[in-house]
């Protein structure tokens, strides 16, 4: 499937001036690898750039906004605003998935609704959307998300410690203590994706993505607990729910 940059400018909302800096900023490297675009290249970079500019302006955001809250507190907040879920959640929503120039093996094993694709080209538009017009440009196309997405945060409990919350079930529940376990570590050394499994007794209750092994087990201690609340997780083998 052929970019159509002008359409893709129009279903996202934003006019590049300089229109490869979009169309690279929605190459994966799996379309890059396959088709030898080396006069375009893949989204990586614009990603790193776009993930620091994120860090930079959710901070600030977060800043203002709460002008008592501690620090710890506000970086909480921050990293669950910009995770791998949540930014993939904001992908979703204005359907860049469906944009990406994509590699055939990766489309067809998913790539398009992969969260880790979908954070990545999130990332890399706003990287090269600060580019292509600076700063004001991608506060102005990201407040209004931010502000939606900061909502479902807040109302979930994204920001609090899930691991710790856990624990706290888990043992109470079951006598048990949560095992987390590293499913995969791909991409670049300065762009690594984590997948975490958190393990009750012998199940698997949850599975999360993240930069980091930290972040990752956060986002599978999370899943675990809307899973829990769920009220569908079976209590472990051997073990009675209560005891």
């Amino acid at each position: 499937m052929k970019m159509d940059i002008q359409q893709v400018q129009t279903s996202i909302g934003l006019q590049f001036r300089n229109p490869e800096l979009l169309r690279q900023a929605l190459t994966h490297r799996s379309y890059a690898n396959e088709h030898g675009t080396d006069e375009v290249g893949d989204n990586e970079r614009l990603e790193f750039l776009g993930d620091a500019v994120l860090n930079f302006l959710t901070g600030e955001m977060l800043y203002r906004r709460y002008p008592d809250m501690p620090e710890g507190s506000l970086t909480r907040l921050r990293a669950a605003l910009v995770r791998t879920d949540s930014l993939g959640e904001l992908a979703l929503h204005i359907q860049l998935g469906q944009m990406l120039n994509m590699g055939r093996g990766e489309e067809s094993s998913g790539g398009r609704k992969r969260m880790t694709n979908l954070c990545a080209a999130f990332e890399a538009l706003v990287g090269a959307l600060y580019l292509d017009q600076g700063l004001e440009a991608v506060m102005a196309f990201i407040h209004p998300r931010f502000e939606s997405l900061l909502e479902q945060v807040l109302a979930e409990d994204r920001d609090k410690d899930a691991r710790s919350s856990l624990q706290e079930w888990s043992q109470a529940s079951f006598g048990l203590t949560p095992r987390y376990e590293t499913v995969s570590a791909t991409g670049p050394d300065h762009l690594k994706e984590f997948v975490v499994q958190v393990l009750i007794g012998e199940q698997v209750a949850g599975r999360g993505q993240g930069r980091s092994k930290q972040t990752a087990a956060q986002a599978a201690a999370f899943a675990a607990l809307r899973h829990l609340a769920s009220g569908t997780f079976p209590a472990p083998s051997g073990v009675t729910e209560g005891e």
